[in-house]
């Protein structure tokens, strides 16, 4: 496949911000279940963490001041700068972290290239978290595992 992730990744990142098992942010620290083997911490714009395999892209962030208070859907409208042509798939409501997240399927295009994006956000804490993954049209099944891990062992906390 065409290396989407080079697209999508803006320099090598370190780990300075990821001890024991959780990302510190300032007064912010939250759970992070890392991708297997395979997957490589890279930097992505605008992103705490991301990892790429060679053909999807997950990440996560968060952002605690600055935001507002917009809705789960506007917030989810955001993670869609840059792509063209985002169709909604499906979208559920998903109990993430003692909050409820709004969880997203789109398909849309980057670059001309079509992708398949699965995007979670939740608020918490005053903080707005978000997950996506970016994988190549029509390969969503293939990658989840990773995305669903990290989603599913997050846990965020402020100190």
């Amino acid at each position: 496949m065409r290396r989407l992730a080079l697209a999508l990744v803006l320099a090598t990142a370190a780990c300075a911000g990821l001890r024991d098992g959780y990302y510190v942010k300032g007064p912010l620290r939250y759970r992070v279940v890392e991708p297997p083997a395979g997957w490589h911490q890279v930097g992505f714009s605008d992103n705490d963490l991301a990892w790429d395999n060679g053909r999807s892209v997950i990440s996560i962030n968060a952002t605690c001041e600055g935001h507002g208070d917009p809705s789960l859907e506007v917030l989810t409208r955001h993670l869609l700068f840059g792509f063209t042509e985002a169709t909604l798939v499906e979208r559920k409501t998903e109990p993430l972290d003692g909050r409820e997240g709004l969880w997203s399927h789109y398909q849309a295009k980057l670059d001309g290239v079509p992708v398949e994006l699965e995007l979670l956000v939740l608020k918490k804490n005053g903080c707005v978290h978000d997950f996506s993954r970016v994988a190549p049209a029509g390969d969503f099944e293939r990658d989840r595992a990773p995305f669903t891990a990290l989603v599913q062992g997050f846990s965020a906390e402020r100190t």
